[in-house]
């Protein structure tokens, strides 16, 4: 699988019956078994199975996770105590790059251009979001933008479909819309979509995203760093920002904290950061985006 790109420049206990008649500390356990069950049904699936001794974590499905961007959503995950199952082109390599001898790291080979079907078979069952930080690999190949970053983003969302999966995250990239933006001629723009049109092909799968019905969360950094954060985060609306970078960290840091924020359903953010900037929480930053 291709790794991420974006614009260079710029997450009761038991008990016996031993008589007819209960008992009146029975009948109390009774009732603190029956509270304990109703107060689970109303917090979370997982934390009602931690009270019968069965711990579950929930487990993410990250498509390009060997990529400079990918790797690092992967440890994030991680550190935020998520399951990750990494979908991966070389399992060696994988094997190399990410957190090794981590209990809650699966790695499966998954390759997003050979359908929706090997897909979901890849992905399984027991993943409850995908995020999607995939992105074609340079080669003589004018069609790989497309096979990746459009029809391969296709077949993640429609494996999800055919799963029940109904929460996905995509890594895009500013000015994907720029000919809209009225920034046709911006130099950047130009020079992506010469190669492949990969820019024009990352929006198409957006579209095909925003039409799926999917609960999405599409996140379009600036121009992509392997440097540690400079800045606080930017966020705007889409087809806003033409320019800026940030770092791949913190990309990833947007990424999971979408998967535990309801603010970011729905929604297409773009993002940079700024030492100007004031920092601010990821509910401000979400929250102040509208729904799409």
């Amino acid at each position: 699988m291709a790794t991420a790109t974006g614009l260079f420049f710029l997450t009761t206990s038991a008990f016996s019956v031993t008589s007819k008649r209960p008992s009146v500390s029975l009948l109390v356990n009774k009732v603190h078994s029956f509270r304990l069950r109703a107060a689970n049904i109303e917090g979370s699936e997982i934390e009602g199975k931690e009270e019968v001794g069965i711990s579950e974590k929930k487990k993410i499905f990250v498509a390009g996770a060997t990529g400079n961007t990918g790797k690092r959503i992967v440890e994030q995950l991680l550190a935020k105590g998520f399951a990750v199952k990494a979908g991966v082109l070389d399992v060696d390599k994988a094997k190399s790059t990410l957190p090794g001898q981590n209990p809650d790291l699966q790695i499966v080979k998954a390759d997003v251009t050979e359908g929706s079907a090997r897909l979901a078979d890849a992905i399984g069952n027991d993943s409850d979001a995908v995020i999607c930080a995939t992105g074609f690999r340079r080669s003589l190949d004018f069609l790989a933008p497309w096979k990746v970053d459009n029809f391969g983003t296709v077949n993640l969302v429609d494996a999800c479909q055919k799963l029940g999966i109904n929460r996905f995250i995509l890594i895009s990239s500013i000015l994907v819309n720029g000919a809209a933006m009225g920034q046709l001629f911006n130099p950047v723009y130009i020079i992506l979509n010469v190669m492949g049109l990969v820019l024009v092909a990352k929006l198409q799968a957006e579209r095909y995203i925003r039409k799926s019905g999917i609960n999405y969360t599409i996140i379009r950094p600036g121009g992509l760093k392997n440097d540690p954060p400079q800045g606080n985060i930017v966020m705007q609306p889409e087809d806003t920002l033409f320019r800026g970078s940030i770092s791949r960290d913190q990309v990833a840091e947007v990424a999971v904290e979408a998967l535990l924020h309801p603010e970011s359903h729905y929604k297409v953010v773009e993002i940079v950061a700024s030492t100007d900037a004031p920092k601010r929480s990821f509910e401000e930053l979400f929250g102040s985006i509208e729904q799409q």
